[in-house]
């Protein structure tokens, strides 16, 4: 199998280092590349719902669901990329996992992931993967007090 999260970056430094867009994407299939060698089994893609709702990596562990929320960054020095994923974020996640539920037609166990890449030209890319970064539901979504 080719793990593509063990080969160098395709750019040679951060002046020839392609646009945002295709850095996402590339990091996307490393992030996929290193969750199946943990043997996580992809389900899905860059699952879309409605017009602004997109899930980078559904993916599955035994008998959770799991969703992953791609990072990446260039530049090592500007904090950890995970940072940039804040309430809105999250509430789009838990509507994407919501949309993924009723599509399969029951209820299963759903974790998030958070998968930061860290992209540095010429280097084998960096990966930390965050798992069970926060709940399905939201703490002002509950009905009952914590």
């Amino acid at each position: 199998m080719h793990l593509l999260h063990r080969l160098r970056c395709p750019w040679t430094s951060d002046a020839t280092a392609p646009p945002s867009g295709y850095r996402g994407a590339y990091a996307e299939l490393v992030a996929a590349s290193y969750l199946r060698a943990q043997h996580l089994r992809i389900l899905r893609r860059n699952f879309r719902w409605g017009r602004s709702g997109e899930l980078d990596i559904v993916a599955r562990e035994d008998d959770t669901l799991v969703i992953c929320e791609v990072k990446s960054t260039i530049s090592p020095q500007s904090g950890a990329p995970s940072r940039a994923i804040n309430h809105s974020k999250r509430r789009r996640l838990r509507l994407g996992a919501y949309n993924w539920l009723r599509l399969l037609g029951r209820s299963v166990p759903v974790r998030f992931d958070i998968v930061e890449v860290y992209l540095t030209p010429a280097q084998r890319p960096r990966v930390i993967w965050r798992q069970n970064v926060f709940p399905l539901r939201a703490r002002e979504d509950r009905t009952s007090p914590d």
